[in-house]
């Protein structure tokens, strides 16, 4: 039976990875406009009213989820009903089942704000686009993107082994700043060789909510990691770098027990 749960357990976390990751590729077609049937611009048009009080929803919707199951005190509760092992693997699917809401009941506000013509701004816009999306993918890779997207807690649990938190670093892009993550994706939101009404709508408010989620994460991690956390983040900058001259800067290596 052990070995039934197991496997049931691995099963289920490589869904949710493979639901989760889906779900990015076609996220990058929706806001960027191309190469998916609905994009954030395309469908048919309401009025202005209803599209904004059904996208407001939709935006909510999509920040409570992270919010709330994000926090350490929803985490205790939700792992009394299931395996601390798929606890990951469901915030994932959470996720992106609110992201896959979001995409399919999204409604088009296309009335644009500016519109660059010339093939050579579309195109280096566009790459700039792109580029946001590697920033975000390469920052989960450096703190480990297989525990992150709960990966690693599925696959130890059917090796018979057992979870361990990942040692705190703060490799490559995590010495100059300390959320590149959420630089890569404030790219994707506001670079675009089309601004329209509808897509300032999301990308304000999704910049707002990670304006909000930094301090509430930074306050969970201040308390799960202390000292080496607050030292960290008391030299490192949020969003972009500094540089120094000179042998007085301080360094951001490996800074703590855990992450």
């Amino acid at each position: 039976m052990e070995r039934i749960r197991k496997l049931g357990a691995l099963s289920y976390g490589v869904i949710c990875y493979a639901t989760f990751f889906l779900t990015f590729l076609y996220l990058i077609g929706f806001v960027g406009g191309f190469a998916v049937p609905k994009s954030i611009d395309s469908g048919e048009t309401g009025s202005l009213a209803t599209a904004l009080l059904v996208n407001a929803g939709l935006l909510l919707l999509f920040g409570l989820q992270h919010s709330v199951m994000a926090r350490p005190g929803f985490k205790r509760v939700f792992t009394r009903v299931v395996p601390r092992s798929i606890e990951r693997s469901s915030y994932v699917l959470a996720s992106s089942v609110a992201l896959i809401l979001l995409m399919g009941l999204w409604r088009p506000i296309p009335a644009k704000l500016f519109e660059f013509e010339g093939e050579i701004a579309r195109g280096v816009l566009q790459a700039i686009y792109l580029l946001g999306y590697g920033i975000a993918l390469y920052s989960t890779f450096l703190i480990d993107h297989f525990d992150l997207f709960g990966l690693r807690q599925v696959f130890l649990r059917a090796l018979g082994r057992s979870y361990t938190e990942k040692r705190f670093m703060t490799p490559a892009l995590y010495k100059l700043i300390r959320h590149p993550l959420y630089v890569g994706w404030i790219v994707t939101f506001w670079v675009t060789p089309t601004f329209s009404v509808g897509h300032l709508l999301f990308a304000s408010a999704m910049t707002a909510y990670i304006l909000v989620a930094i301090p509430l994460e930074e306050r969970d991690l201040e308390a799960q990691l202390g000292e080496p956390y607050r030292s960290w983040r008391a030299r490192t900058p949020a969003f972009l770098p500094r540089f120094r001259r000179g042998r007085g800067a301080p360094s951001a290596g490996a800074v703590g027990e855990a992450r």
